[in-house]
């Protein structure tokens, strides 16, 4: 149990870090919440709790292809928040990156890439 606190906490930690960060400088937070943090972290985790190689693997690559579909959100974000306030930009972009999303995958299935 006080392995999954200490877990939670260190990533929660990063989120809270990124946030700060973004408080105090738009390019600065930019820079760090575009690493891949999270990826990073997850991996370890996966790592430290002996997971297979391939698990691990997979993992990361199956995160390169989801990032791709979730790009053009940061671009339609900052076009649509003066124009829709901040709530209705945030469901817009989601609900335009779950349609991206969709045609993607099956896009990538043509070329032999199942994402769903």
């Amino acid at each position: 149990m006080k392995y999954i606190i200490i877990k939670y906490l260190l990533t929660a930690g990063v989120v809270v870090m990124v946030s700060e960060f973004a408080k105090r400088s738009d390019k600065l937070g930019g820079l760090l919440a575009a690493l891949p943090l999270v990826t990073v972290l997850t991996l370890i985790w996966l790592y430290v709790e002996n997971q297979p190689v391939s698990k691990i693997a997979n993992h990361a690559y199956y995160t390169f292809w989801y990032v791709l579909p979730t790009l053009p959100m940061l671009l339609l974000c900052p076009y649509l928040l003066p124009k829709l306030g901040f709530l209705l930009t945030l469901v817009t972009c989601l609900l335009f990156t779950v349609l991206i999303f969709g045609c993607y995958a099956l896009v990538m299935k043509q070329f032999g890439i199942t994402l769903l």
